[in-house]
């Protein structure tokens, strides 16, 4: 295991897995287990999720893992958690393993971080991004809905109702923010800082292979709480799918998969596995 020291002092851990081209993978290397575990599979989350895209990947490449979401819950930059420093905590992690030249794949928030990661360095062999579009992303909508939640952590600290899953939806009406003040500050930090940027100008800086994918179904709406923001990542994929192949990406849709059932290692790894052979792997 190796540890990293991030843009705030603070330690990350990162496990280096197989030979080949290097892929840094923003995931949680370690399965949850226990009560935890059993909590995110009636929620279809795969608890091994980090270990199954490890294992999938790390027979043919150099996977670079680090659990940076769970980093900045544990270690919260309420003020700091901006496109140009997560940029610097991934090349950090990238110079710790030597890795001068790299894939990244990352998937929602992570997703858009690689894309903020690609317009500033040159050393990226190929991008992959997941759950979050290209052009057209919601920083407005993401704001919005992060700016309700900040506000709602300050009086929340624990769920008094448990969110209702019906028809595959979420009933956001009954969500309860766990996370702390400084935790859900970092996310309004960050999309407050992407409000001016312009995702189809950022196309020109781009000039690795790069792939982006959804699920078709992979729109929510966020009840009255949150202002009913709706967030449409499927709508660009579907609408603007030539424009975004003009741009230089390949695209590739989930038919009727939703943010969280696109993001399953047994949907992931059917479409990156294949691509990343296609681009980096020589015959």
């Amino acid at each position: 295991m190796i540890k990293v020291k991030m843009h705030d002092g603070n330690i990350i851990e990162v496990e280096v897995q197989g030979e080949g081209p290097s892929l840094l993978l923003p995931v949680n290397p370690h399965p949850i287990e226990g009560p935890q575990a059993e909590e995110m599979r009636k929620w279809g989350v795969d608890p091994a999720l980090g270990r199954s895209l490890i294992d999938g990947l790390s027979d043919k490449y150099r996977v670079i893992a680090f659990d940076y979401e769970g980093h900045v819950l544990n270690a919260a930059k309420p003020d700091t958690l901006t496109p140009t420093n997560v940029t610097s905590d991934l090349l950090s992690i990238a110079d710790a393993v030597a890795a001068k030249q790299f894939a990244f794949y990352g998937y929602s928030w992570l997703a858009l971080s690689g894309l903020q990661l690609a317009i500033r360095t040159n050393r990226l062999s190929a991008l992959i991004i997941g759950g979050f579009p290209p052009i057209d992303g919601p920083y407005k909508e993401m704001l919005s809905v992060t700016m309700a939640t900040h506000q709602m952590s300050t009086s929340t600290r624990e769920i008094s109702n448990p969110p209702q899953k019906t028809s595959d939806e979420f009933d956001w009406s009954n969500v309860e923010v766990t996370m702390s003040d400084a935790q859900t500050k970092q996310f309004v930090t960050l999309y407050q800082e992407l409000q001016g940027f312009n995702d189809r100008t950022a196309q020109t800086k781009l000039s690795c292979p790069r792939l982006c994918f959804a699920g078709s179904a992979d729109k929510i709406d966020y009840g009255k709480r949150w202002g009913d923001v709706h967030v449409d990542i499927a709508g660009p994929l579907l609408n603007q799918r030539y424009e975004i192949e003009a741009f230089g990406w390949d695209v590739q849709v989930l038919e009727g998969l939703d943010h969280t059932q696109a993001m399953q290692a047994a949907n992931v790894l059917p479409i990156v596995r294949p691509w990343l052979d296609s681009k980096l792997i020589r015959n």
